[in-house]
Order: C-alpha cells, then sequence, then structure tokens
C-alpha cells in the first residue's frame, strides 16, 4: 500500500465523509426513543428473573419466607 501525504488523506476523507447518508433530525429522535423503550424493557425482564431465581434460590435453602 502506498504512503499518502497527510493532505492527500485529508482530501480522501473528506470525500469519504460526504458519501455518508447522515439521518434526520426525526429518525435520530426515533431512534433514540426505542433506544431508551428497549433498555427499560431489557432491565424490567431481568430484574423480574433475578427476582424469580433469588426466590428460587431462598426456597431450595430454606433462606427465607
Amino acid at each position: 500500500m502506498a504512503k499518502l501525504s497527510p493532505f492527500q488523506f485529508l482530501r480522501q476523507v473528506r470525500q469519504e465523509t460526504s458519501k455518508v447518508t447522515w439521518p434526520t433530525r426525526k429518525e435520530t429522535v426515533i431512534s433514540t426513543v426505542m433506544v431508551f423503550v428497549m433498555v427499560i424493557i431489557a432491565a424490567l425482564f431481568f430484574f423480574v428473573v433475578d427476582q424469580l431465581l433469588s426466590s428460587g434460590v431462598k426456597l431450595v435453602f430454606g433462606l427465607g419466607g
């Protein structure tokens, strides 16, 4: 691979970034909201599973009531 001068490198970087399709504000907001919703769902799921496993362990070992 040939070495590029810093100026050629910067020119190529600029060309490549011009090809990027940037999301609109609406797409960004929708994606952000969906991430938060999925995080909340995952947190609730793991909380319920943790509580069930904790209750099961206590029941098996007779550690609580």
